[in-house]
């Protein structure tokens, strides 16, 4: 990729960022911060839904938020220095369920 061809690019994540509401970027940085071992999955659009990052921390712990690109996504993780996946390559975690079903077994009591 050329110079210009890189700068569009940046320029288009420069854009994208602005149309990510504020709550979403302090909710994916809190996970962040405050998780050990987190991970990320970026799933690509499809007709139903749009891009989406899945973020799991190391003990199954999870967070999905809506994206305007799998690109934006990507760089996301770049920046915090999270290992970043792609949805449809990568399969989810195990722990990622195992926690799930500790959390639904807390809640009924058993």
């Amino acid at each position: 990729m050329g110079w210009f061809g890189r700068r569009k690019k940046q320029v288009q994540l420069a854009k994208e960022a602005e149309l990510v509401p504020d709550a979403v970027r302090d909710h994916l940085l809190a996970f962040v911060d405050t998780r050990r071992g987190v991970e990320a999955w970026v799933e690509q659009p499809t007709s139903f839904n749009p891009p989406s990052i899945l973020l799991v921390a190391y003990d199954g712990e999870s967070t999905r938020r809506g994206l305007p690109s799998a690109e934006f996504g990507y760089k996301f993780a770049d920046d915090h220095s999270i290992p970043c996946y792609d949805a449809g390559v990568v399969p989810y975690p195990k722990r990622m369920r195992e926690y799930g079903l500790r959390a639904k077994r807390a809640s009924r009591g058993d």
